[in-house]
């Protein structure tokens, strides 16, 4: 019979994963604004589910992440991107 520790000890990761660095879109194009209309571009900063990806899950910049998050709130109240969706 196993011990209660060894039963449900967590898993360690594994180590000298590399990992793909991630960057800014916008940066690296240069773009300046983000367009609430551009629905291309707005689904791929949300999940399938229709919440809005995080910094760290989309790999945007502070003041690019901002910018994306106001125009998918536009694009939503528009009527352009749902608000949820099942």
């Amino acid at each position: 019979m196993k011990s209660e520790k060894t039963r449900f000890a967590k898993k360690m990761p594994a180590k000298n994963i590399k990992r793909k660095k991630k960057y800014c879109r916008f940066c690296a194009k240069d773009i300046k604004d983000i367009d609430y209309k551009d629905i291309d571009l707005l689904q791929n900063f949300t999940s399938d589910r229709g919440k809005m990806r995080t910094r760290n899950s989309s790999g945007n910049c502070a003041k690019h992440q901002r910018k994306m998050s106001a125009a998918i709130k536009n694009a939503r109240i528009m009527g352009l991107l749902p608000f949820v969706t099942d």
